[in-house]
């Protein structure tokens, strides 16, 4: 099975490949096939479609996986870009794999990685938590997260909860972090907005969005333990049982040590 990206607005970031793989299969699992058969119409791709949602993901799933046992080729794409994130597809993928067939990527538009290299915030490391809950506990704790990752986030959102997305982070945050809001990327209106989440909470709230939003949110700035609090951090990792080398790893990766001290206090004994 395929797992094929499609473009996210510019019908010029369709590849090559991902044309080839959806002219040859026998079948192309769609998000929305009424949504899809306009850049299959633009591109002359006359394969049978089958839609797959998550409505019908279960339901579905025994036939794509006959076709699969019969010898058949299957692609999976969804609306715009990559399938599976915070798009359906995840239980196709598991359960083929889980038949011991093979899960065929084929890269391509991502609204993710396109409004994260253009967010003049640090791109890597980065997490992506999609569309944040509407409401109550889910979304409190979500927001929360965000806020205490030292690295990038990466959500979706809607035009008409954006401000509302940007002033809760606000609360949770304070006034000084950063964020950038990518709007209909790739299309005629593209609109990359940088600045605090105050700055763009005012904005939106004066010009209302239009169109598909990623909103970027700067990493935290974490202090760094001391050597002291890192010799601690390190003295209770071993009696977890962690081995030196993974002491190392955690050192450097969670808590910004350089190799040579993580190196020595994880072998200090």
């Amino acid at each position: 099975m395929h797992i094929v990206s499609t473009p996210i607005g510019n019908l010029g970031d369709m590849t090559l490949r991902a044309l080839a793989v959806l002219q040859q299969v026998a079948v192309i699992c769609c998000e929305d096939t009424r949504h899809s058969r306009p850049l299959l119409d633009r591109f002359g791709i006359r394969t049978a479609t089958v839609a797959l949602h998550e409505h019908n993901e279960a339901s579905v799933l025994p036939r794509v996986l006959a076709r699969l046992a019969a010898g058949e080729s299957v692609a999976l794409i969804s609306d715009a870009g990559t399938p599976l994130v915070s798009d359906p597809g995840a239980r196709l993928v598991e359960a083929t794999l889980s038949a011991g067939h093979r899960v065929v990527p084929v890269p391509g538009a991502s609204a993710t990685l396109a409004a994260l290299v253009a967010s003049g915030l640090t791109p890597h490391p980065f997490t992506v938590l999609g569309f944040p809950a509407r409401k109550g506990k889910e979304r409190e704790e979500q927001l929360a997260l965000a806020a205490r990752s030292p690295h990038a986030v990466v959500f979706f959102e809607s035009p008409n909860r954006l401000v509302d997305t940007l002033r809760d982070l606000t609360t949770i945050c304070g006034t000084t972090r950063q964020a950038a809001v990518a709007r209909e990327l790739t299309k005629h209106f593209e609109e990359i907005r940088r600045g605090t989440l105050v700055e763009l909470a005012a904005y939106y709230d004066t010009a209302p969005p239009r169109g598909e939003i990623v909103l970027v949110l700067a990493g935290g700035v974490t202090e760094a333990p001391s050597e002291d609090g890192l010799h601690a951090i390190a003295a209770d990792l071993r009696a977890q049982g962690f081995r030196p080398r993974d002491i190392v790893r955690m050192l450097m990766d969670e808590h910004g040590a350089s190799r040579n001290l993580a190196y020595r206090l994880a072998h200090d004994t």
